[in-house]
């Protein structure tokens, strides 16, 4: 299992991009998506987000999510990035 141990992000607040922040938490996952696509890929989104926590064995986590309509390989990209800072692996 992955631990976050500090905040950290990743990503940009750019149109195409997306803003990814994990901190500790003791109480599962806890995920909010913002996304200007929420209509139309919300379910998308959130299934991918989940895939790379569970790749990477995130279960205690607040993740929250800023996407400014970023294709899935960014988004999982900037999740991944998020929790190797937050466990202090990058």
């Amino acid at each position: 299992m992955a631990e976050i141990i500090r905040f950290a992000t990743a990503g940009t607040d750019e149109k195409s991009d997306a803003v990814i922040t994990v901190e500790p938490s003791e109480n599962g996952l806890q995920l909010e998506i913002k996304s200007v696509v929420m209509n139309q890929f919300g379910r998308s989104i959130e299934a991918s987000i989940r895939e790379v926590l569970a790749q990477l064995g995130v279960e205690n986590a607040i993740v929250r999510v800023a996407d400014r309509g970023a294709l899935d390989c960014v988004l999982r990209a900037r999740v991944e990035t998020a929790v190797l800072r937050g466990m202090e692996e990058a």
